[in-house]
């Protein structure tokens, strides 16, 4: 069996901008920080998903020097978003290691919430974020039309818009989405063989509204697909977007890490 090539290691940073660090725990949750610090990834957004880890998520960037996290509610959980849940959100969103609201949007594939449940728990936190002007985290899969529909009655009230996470929507939603000011997340989808309509995206995507991301544990980028994935993989995802763009990936990372500065780390 060859031997995998080695995570490339650029003279730029990186910032991972969608992980779930919370999956992982003790050894594991250490190695894999040490691991992406090796590969030269400077900071890790990990993003919280559900009513029940919202605390723990905040607990992690609090531990953690290079690790910032999100508070929201991802669609699979629309059901279990309640006032309560709101409140917490909002309360822990203004701590200063929480720098977006998200995971948060629509998800027509799986269903495991009600859509009408999900439409109001995604109107629901786009106003969180409004009202406390933060950059929000969205996540669609199946539900172009309504995400596009529900994003124009919030995104002219949203300073800081956000980014459409794990971009694999169409062509229609992408240039609504770029249109307007906000960011597209690709990663290692973007290195899968049957993968050529999120290549697509990426072409038309300008580099200013560009991230980058792992989305880990999931979507491990090739070479090493079908391993659990980590943010130390991110390099191999910006080597791909730098190929697609037809650019030197060096020449790309500085502005990849200008957008996730000014998006996530700056006021």
């Amino acid at each position: 069996m060859s031997k995998k090539r080695d995570i490339p290691v650029f003279g730029h940073p990186l910032i991972e901008t969608h992980c779930h660090l919370d999956y992982l725990e003790g050894a594991a949750l250490e190695h894999a920080l040490q691991a992406a610090q090796a590969a030269n990834i400077e900071r890790i957004i990990t993003i919280a998903v559900s009513p029940d880890n919202q605390d723990k998520v905040m607990q992690l960037a609090q531990q953690h020097e290079q690790v910032w996290g999100t508070q929201g509610v991802h669609p699979h959980d629309a059901d279990a978003y309640t006032d309560a849940v709101e409140v917490l959100i909002r309360a822990n969103a203004r701590h200063e290691k929480i720098r977006a609201i998200g995971e948060i949007g629509l998800d027509y594939y799986y269903d495991h919430s009600d859509r009408a449940q999900q439409r109001a728990a995604f109107e629901r936190q786009l106003q969180v974020a409004i009202d406390l002007d933060m950059p929000i985290v969205v996540h669609t899969r199946d539900a172009d039309a309504d995400t596009q529909a529900i994003l124009r009655n919030f995104s002219g009230r949203m300073r800081r818009r956000g980014v459409i996470h794990s971009f694999t929507s169409g062509r229609e939603l992408a240039e609504y989405c770029l249109g307007e000011g906000f960011h597209l997340g690709f990663n290692g989808i973007s290195t899968f063989n049957k993968a050529d309509n999120v290549r697509e995206i990426i072409a038309l995507t300008p580099p200013e509204q560009i991230l980058f991301e792992t989305d880990a544990p999931y979507l491990t980028p090739v070479p090493y697909r079908g391993q659990k994935n980590e943010p130390k993989y991110l390099p191999f995802i910006a080597e791909q977007v730098a190929r697609v763009k037809q650019v030197p990936v060096e020449e790309l990372l500085p502005q990849v890490w200008k957008n996730s500065m000014e998006l996530f780390f700056q006021q």
